[in-house]
């Protein structure tokens, strides 16, 4: 899948700019919608180090009522989430008191197949019993009239090193470069295996893989936001202009 993707795709500034306020005003009607008829989604954002996640997010709920969505930052898991299953720190992120109709997941229960896979986190027992978990998990969510949109964001290795070390020449973007992100530059081979796997065993009828090209991060934002208002659309019932 990784493959076929044409990383060349690019926007220019006007064009980018144009087709995302018309996205995001789109995503704050259908986030209206999804409000007064109780209809819950999960976006997740899965991507190489360094491939615009955060920015992609960051674009789509600019426009959109705080009150009514939530991004999580996963991380490595601590305390009461390490002791408990993989899944747990995210079916309890799901039924949190204050109910969002839009949960954004920046790195999500993938980890299990990718960095926990590659790192050997985990036993090669328990994450590829992990596909059959994560597909389970997500037939559970459709089933509870959760719409589940999965984003995978796709750069080459050439790029993602331009952008580490524009991320080292740049004060105020030097905190987001790690040593950790260096070490698994030189498992890219590894981390592609693992990504092609994940796609191809996680990809189902009710919760499709979506892969944007990354390259150019203009595109790579227009493309998620106008994907996502396309699967909003469709999850919503059609309202009458009042």
């Amino acid at each position: 899948m990784l493959s076929q993707v044409d990383l060349s795709a690019a926007l220019d500034k006007k064009s980018y700019s144009k087709a995302l306020l018309e996205a995001q005003l789109e995503l704050r009607s259908l986030a209206l919608r999804m409000y007064r008829q109780q209809r819950p989604a999960i976006v997740v954002y899965e991507g190489w180090d360094a491939a615009g996640k955060g920015g992609n997010i960051r674009r789509i709920t600019e426009k959109l009522d705080p009150r009514g969505f939530h991004v999580y930052q996963i991380a490595a898991p601590a305390g009461d989430d390490k002791v408990h299953h993989y899944l747990w720190r995210f079916w309890r992120r799901l039924i949190a008191p204050d109910e969002k109709q839009l949960t954004l997941f920046d790195r999500s229960w993938y980890g299990r197949v990718l960095v926990e896979r590659v790192e050997a986190f985990a036993q090669e027992d328990e994450w590829r019993r992990a596909y059959r978990e994560i597909n389970e998990f997500e037939r559970q969510l459709g089933h509870a009239g959760i719409a589940l949109v999965k984003f995978w964001i796709h750069i080459s290795p050439e790029e993602q090193l331009r952008r580490f070390e524009a991320r080292k020449e740049t004060p105020y973007k030097r905190w987001k470069l790690t040593d950790e992100d260096w070490r698994n530059r030189q498992k890219w081979d590894e981390y592609e295996t693992a990504v092609e796997e994940m796609l191809a065993r996680t990809s189902t009828a009710n919760a499709p893989w979506t892969v944007i090209a990354g390259n150019d991060k203009r595109h790579a934002r227009v493309q998620a936001a106008q994907h996502l208002a396309k699967i909003l659309t469709d999850h919503v019932d059609v309202e009458e202009d009042s």
